[in-house]
């Protein structure tokens, strides 16, 4: 499916100061080989999930339909697009589950949502930063604004903590980790959200979050203080 949406998206992309280096848009790569490559991710997995998984199949299948419309024509449509994005992590986690056969609890559904959808704003937001900078790269953009995505992002930021409160001090989940002391660790979680909220609006930086992680150490920090309080309230408090 990025293959996929690379090919939909190579002549905007190589208009884009970092993905125009990408093997379809700078060249190194051809269509017919791209056109190969998502034949084979595509109709192997289906068939194997198909013989081996039938609830494996069935989410694939509405995984790769879901990302065809996106990259066709949902990714032009304002809003519905990061909808979209978030889905199909939430989709991911069906998938996970259906392999190891276990349910998932709505709280897991729920944040993974919110916070693919808080990223997803984040990463429309850079796009709109060089759009300013006359390198437009999306039609969909036409649709946002700095005001409007700013005020989306502290949204959700406040739903995802208010969601994350919530969690921790839910009857069934202080029942499964035996302790009423989770909601401690809500202070890394805010902690980590006001220093995304950071890079993104002072530092201007928001276009890759997974690179964003693995090189802030300010981030990295958080998310192992939270890990390690976390652990430590469920089984010391």
């Amino acid at each position: 499916m990025y293959v996929f949406n690379d090919v939909m998206d190579i002549e905007e992309d190589k208009n884009h100061p970092k993905k125009r280096l990408r093997p379809l848009a700078s060249g190194k790569v051809s269509k017919s080989t791209a056109r190969f490559l998502i034949a084979t991710f595509s109709l192997f997995p289906l068939f194997v999930a198909y013989v081996q998984n039938q609830r494996l199949f069935i989410v694939l299948l509405i995984y790769f339909i879901l990302n065809i419309a996106y990259s066709i024509k949902l990714k032009h449509i304002t809003i519905v697009d990061i909808f979209v994005i978030a889905i199909g992590f939430v989709l991911r986690l069906f998938a996970g589950a259906s392999v190891i056969d276990n349910k998932l609890s709505m709280w897991i559904i729920i944040m993974t949502f919110l916070l693919a959808l808080f990223l997803a704003v984040a990463k429309r937001r850079d796009d709109i930063i060089l759009a300013s900078q006359g390198k437009a790269t999306r039609k969909n953009i036409d649709g946002y604004n700095l005001e409007f995505v700013n005020a989306v992002m502290v949204f959700m930021s406040g739903v995802i903590v208010v969601a994350y409160i919530l969690y921790t001090v839910s009857e069934d989940v202080i029942n499964r980790f035996h302790t009423r002391y989770l909601y401690l660790t809500t202070f890394f979680v805010i902690l980590g959200i006001m220093r995304y909220m950071q890079i993104t609006f002072v530092e201007q930086n928001s276009g890759n979050p997974t690179k964003l992680v693995l090189k802030d150490g300010f981030l990295q920090i958080t998310i192992v203080l939270w890990l390690i309080s976390f652990l430590s309230v469920v089984k010391v408090l």
